[in-house]
């Protein structure tokens, strides 16, 4: 499970958006990338870009709406090099992350129509 500590450790400062951005980044392989494609059928090689939606606290978690903006590709649209980077699509999704307050562990999951 994904353990977004350093964010919960920000909680309530100015710096939380910040650390939390940095930290999904750092476990971008943890988010539901792959269920959120719209355009291509892989998720590309590179970093991805963090929006913060909307925050709200609940009594045993942090609740957050998290666009994130990413890149894909489509296999089998190049015969030399499949699937080809010149095939790379830009990509957007919505994910739900609730922080549990006492552990830092996180349940992502993605959001309903994100990718429509």
């Amino acid at each position: 499970m994904l353990e977004l500590r350093d964010a919960l450790r920000a909680w309530g400062t100015p710096g939380f958006e910040a650390a939390l951005k940095q930290e999904l980044a750092w476990h971008a392989e943890q988010l539901p990338l792959l269920q959120g494609l719209s355009a291509g059928n892989y998720v590309a090689d590179g970093t991805i870009t963090v929006t913060i939606n909307s925050v709200a606290e609940l009594d045993n978690a942090i609740r957050v709406m998290a666009g994130i903006f990413y890149r894909s590709v489509t296999g089998g649209c190049s015969c030399a090099g499949d699937p080809a980077t010149a095939s790379e699509n830009p990509e957007y999704c919505e994910v739900q992350l609730d922080i549990g307050k006492t552990s830092a562990a996180t349940a992502v999951t993605l959001a309903t129509g994100a990718a429509d």
